[in-house]
């Protein structure tokens, strides 16, 4: 199992970056999936999560601002975020709790996404 992300780059406070992420390979089903950053010198964090059956949650920092959606039949998710603010910098992670086709349960990592946040 292998998770691909996409989109990240640099933009400037106010403005708006998508994040998608797509799991491919030996895949049954796929519980939560999720977002994490680490900026320099940080404990990586989770910034948003989204069940198999699309509940949602945010952390405090950017409810409001990010929204994680999901489509179960493509194995994916994206996280739109918007009024990006320069705490927002930091490497972002695609994470998701997979059952796999023989039947075991792994947490998979995608290979991190850099986002900057700067005038």
């Amino acid at each position: 199992v292998q998770l691909v992300e996409s989109g990240g780059g640099s933009v400037q406070p106010g403005g708006s970056l998508r994040l998608s992420c797509v799991a491919t390979g030996a895949i049954k089903d796929i519980n939560n999936m999720e977002w994490y950053r680490q900026a320099p010198g940080k404990r990586r964090e989770l910034v948003a999560s989204i069940s198999s059956t699309l509940n949602t949650k945010y952390s405090d920092s950017v409810k409001g601002r990010f929204t994680i959606s999901r489509d179960n039949a493509k194995n994916s998710t994206v996280l739109q975020m918007n009024s990006l603010k320069p705490e927002d910098t930091a490497v972002y992670y695609c994470n998701a709790d997979v059952v796999t086709l023989a039947f075991t349960r792994y947490d998979f990592w995608g290979q991190g996404t850099q986002v900057t946040v700067s005038s």
